[in-house]
């Protein structure tokens, strides 16, 4: 299957993805470079909602660039099995390396703006993240390690606290309550 597909058969929650889907969809069918961060204006990026087994809490990290507690995530730099990215990038940020999907299928689709900001000493332009989510789950008793690269924490929190923690009220609003409420229905 590829990703284009897997977006294409996607039943979208609410209207923000069903609009954001449209989006993905129309980029990828216009873009070659859709996978690769060379592309400034726009590309694709997996992010992963860490569960533990009971359901109850979320795995966060504190990311310095956007300086919040925030899910876990990154660059799909050219690879398009996007949860293999989502797995990578939990393991690489939290140290967690008992990680799974809860399913195979996509969670969650987002557009997001990232706005301008330096990494490594270099500018990075404002962007778009063209976002695909994965549920996935982890043992939550095991040992945590920060990335010094990437964040300043790592942490499990209830579901309401993941909103409390985080300081992006966007997130809060639109992606983070949509997550932990998809979560709840699929109880």
């Amino acid at each position: 299957m590829s990703i284009y597909g897997d977006i294409a058969r996607y039943a979208p929650f609410n209207e923000q993805e069903a609009r954001d889907k449209a989006v993905i969809l129309r980029f990828l069918e216009q873009n070659d470079d859709a996978f690769l961060r060379e592309n400034r204006i726009a590309h694709m990026t997996a992010s992963a909602w860490v569960v533990n087994p009971a359901r109850d809490r979320v795995l966060m990290v504190y990311h310095k660039i956007y300086d919040s507690w925030s899910w876990t995530g990154g660059h799909a730099d050219g690879e398009t099995d996007l949860l293999a990215v989502a797995l990578r990038e939990v393991t690489e940020e939290t140290g967690v390396r008992s990680v799974r999907p809860v399913s195979p299928e996509i969670f969650s689709l987002e557009v997001l703006t990232v706005d301008g900001h330096e990494k490594r000493g270099q500018y990075i332009p404002s962007h778009l993240h063209l976002n695909v989510t994965y549920l996935l789950e982890a043992d939550d008793a095991e040992a945590l390690r920060i990335c010094e690269d990437e964040n300043k924490g790592v942490a499990w929190f209830t579901l309401d606290g993941a909103l409390a923690a985080s300081t992006e009220p966007w997130f809060v609003k639109r992606i983070y309550g949509k997550l932990n409420e998809k979560l709840k229905k699929a109880l």
